[in-house]
């Protein structure tokens, strides 16, 4: 498994959580078990207040595994994808540089 960190903007209008039932959809999407059907394990997620703009950390098995979960998202903005380590590993290694 890999860490990533997922990052989701979209325009005020186009707001997913303001469509009631879209919204619930995607709460239902980012569920746990819904999260491990597809093989990802999600560590936390946020939404940034007034800035439309949601971060995921998340267990994947690869980039192409988040893309495709991410997709109902895709649909209503951008969806950029990190790669990145815990703070332990970064340490470990002695650097940020992977």
């Amino acid at each position: 498994m890999s860490l990533f960190v997922v990052q989701h903007r979209h325009e005020a209008t186009r707001c997913p959580a303001r469509n009631p039932q879209m919204a619930a959809q995607l709460l239902q999407h980012l569920s746990a078990a819904n999260a491990r059907q597809h093989g990802l394990t999600i560590h936390g997620e946020a939404v940034v207040n007034n800035a439309h703009t949601m971060y995921l950390i998340v267990d994947a098995p690869d980039r192409d595994s988040v893309g495709r979960f991410m997709q109902p998202f895709a649909q209503a903005g951008s969806v950029e994808i990190l790669d990145a380590s815990p703070c332990e590993a970064v340490v470990s290694r002695g650097g940020c540089d992977a």
